[in-house]
């Protein structure tokens, strides 16, 4: 299991920051983890799984 950033979720999914949060508010976007003060990441296999459920819906 690995944690990826906001920088590395931005660069890997050619979202935006503000669109991956306003995503993760309408729950179209896996959660983040808080991993202390002021710092987040995502599990990365979740948002791999978020971009294979992008390609099955287009």
């Amino acid at each position: 299991m690995r944690f990826l950033k906001l920088k590395e979720v931005m660069e890997k999914t050619a979202l935006s920051r503000s669109a991956i949060y306003r995503k993760m508010n309408d729950g179209e976007f896996p959660e983040s983890v808080s991993l202390g003060d002021r710092a987040v990441a995502w599990v990365e296999s979740e948002v791999d799984e978020w971009m294979v459920e992008c390609l099955k819906n287009r």
